[in-house]
């Protein structure tokens, strides 16, 4: 890929972002923004981020195929190319079933939504996939040009960079919050996500491949689960726990910003991780 994608990436959802505050993540060091969530298939927030900044690619983490069309998510992707050269990435993943009535076959949704995006002209290399398990890591790396896998940890992140070979991107997320009391850490993380999302199927399922249990799963996580899903302490332990994916293989670390103040978070977090490894 010929897109600079950075060391860091912000993941942020739409109530968490204006144009301003994404200047502020681009001189804060992240080379990618992710828009997060479900955003709809005209991707017009997505392309006001990309008015307001110089540099930063923007990606979508993920367009659903439930609810985002693809060919008129095709035709989005055109007009913001056409505008922002070699700035925009595009994420697509299959949602939860927990949310979507219409929920079935899963490979086979998200392996027919790529096709259609193919014929849309969509070119495999901007696309990657929120691939959790295997057979959908597999499809990554046949179809797309890799993986943004999220509530993952830098085991999975060996894992799938096996699975994905060289030639593939390996984008994971990862939870982060500045601030050195364990316990006033977790107890930040066990209120939102990823505490609270511990029960989604396809997080709990990947989760039990990489050796959680149910106790571990249960509520909203024992410490293990939830010290393995988050980063924190002070800042060489906070940068030391997101490094831990690159040297695991990952290209880019996301930040999933914990805190009242996500954009400070991401602050502090670009400021631990780049005085120990400069993008």
């Amino acid at each position: 890929m010929d897109i600079d994608l950075g060391l860091l990436g912000a993941h942020l959802r739409e109530h968490e972002v204006s144009p301003e505050s994404a200047v502020e993540v681009e001189r804060a060091g992240y080379g990618t923004l992710w828009l997060d969530a479900s955003p709809p298939a005209d991707l017009a927030f997505a392309e006001k981020l990309l008015d307001a900044t110089t540099r930063m690619v923007v990606g979508t983490s993920v367009v659903n195929v439930w609810t985002a069309d693809a060919e008129t998510v095709a035709a989005s992707y055109h007009r913001i190319v056409a505008r922002h050269p070699g700035r925009f990435i595009l994420g697509v993943g299959i949602g939860h079933r927990e949310v979507h009535a219409e929920w079935a076959s899963p490979y086979d949704t998200l392996a027919s939504y790529v096709h259609r995006l193919t014929l849309a002209g969509v070119p495999a290399e901007r696309v990657v996939l929120a691939a959790l398990g295997p057979r959908m890591l597999r499809l990554a790396r046949e179809r797309t040009a890799g993986a943004i896998p999220g509530m993952v940890t830098p085991e999975h992140t060996r894992r799938a960079r096996e699975l994905l070979g060289a030639d593939r991107l390996l984008l994971p997320g990862h939870f982060a919050l500045p601030e050195p009391d364990a316990e006033r850490a977790r107890a930040v993380a066990r209120a939102a996500p990823p505490g609270q999302a511990l029960q989604v199927t396809n997080y709990a399922n990947n989760l039990r491949r990489l050796g959680f249990t149910d106790e571990d799963l249960s509520g909203t996580g024992s410490d293990r689960v939830i010290d393995a899903l988050l980063a924190y302490g002070d800042p060489p332990g906070l940068a030391r726990g997101l490094i831990a994916h690159l040297d695991a293989g990952a290209d880019q670390v996301g930040v999933y910003p914990l805190g009242d103040d996500p954009v400070a978070t991401l602050r502090a977090v670009a400021d631990a991780v780049l005085a120990i490894r400069p993008g």
